[in-house]
């Protein structure tokens, strides 16, 4: 029993370049996929993913149902995906060559039809998204993106966004002011602050 769950039984050199070459081949196939792949995912997108882990399995262990083998694909896989992510943190070109540019999906309020079929996005999808991120309506969206990992950027028309402290600063600021005026004149009756 032992010598079945420890023994390797495909060369380690040949189970290591399974799973890096199936860990690039699913990247390869994501990115090709477009971005919609990783943030919005439907029923369908989540039958590919199921299968998708069941389809590449024996490429991954070949002939090998060892727990020893397991756990050198297991590690293998980490080790890889670290790697990815180490170099896509220090190489600006590495991210736009494996995950791609964001694309505009909304400009002035107008959904660009283009870019979501490119994408293959509904719609619905992309009004959802947004009333999400408090907007109520794809009109008052100024610019929309859709980024490298699928999540939805907005960018709300300046008449549409909400007020920030400093604007509140700013109104409390005046209506101090035209109250400190306003008591002047009541202590005042006959002084106008503008004669002096």
């Amino acid at each position: 029993m032992w010598h079945d769950l420890l023994s390797v039984q495909v060369p380690i050199a040949e189970k290591v370049l399974r799973t890096v070459g199936v860990y690039a081949l699913i990247v390869i196939l994501f990115r090709l996929s477009g971005k919609r792949g990783l943030a919005n995912l439907n029923t369908f997108d989540f039958v590919v993913i199921f299968l998708l882990s069941n389809v590449v399995q024996n490429a991954v262990i070949g002939n090998d149902n060892s727990l020893l083998g397991g756990a050198i694909g297991a590690t293998t896989l980490v080790a890889v995906n670290a790697a990815l992510n180490r170099w896509l943190a220090v190489n600006e070109r590495a991210v736009r060559l494996v995950e791609g540019k964001p694309t505009t999906i909304i400009e002035d309020g107008r959904l660009l039809t283009g870019a979501l079929r490119h994408l293959a996005l509904r719609p619905t999808e992309v009004e959802h998204a947004v009333r999400l991120q408090n907007g109520d309506d794809i009109s008052m969206v100024a610019v929309g993106r859709l980024e490298p990992d699928g999540q939805l950027v907005i960018v709300l028309k300046p008449s549409e966004q909400n007020a920030t402290r400093a604007d509140v600063q700013r109104l409390e600021t005046r209506l101090e002011a035209i109250e400190n005026f306003l008591a002047s004149l009541a202590t005042d009756p006959g002084h106008h602050p503008t004669e002096s």
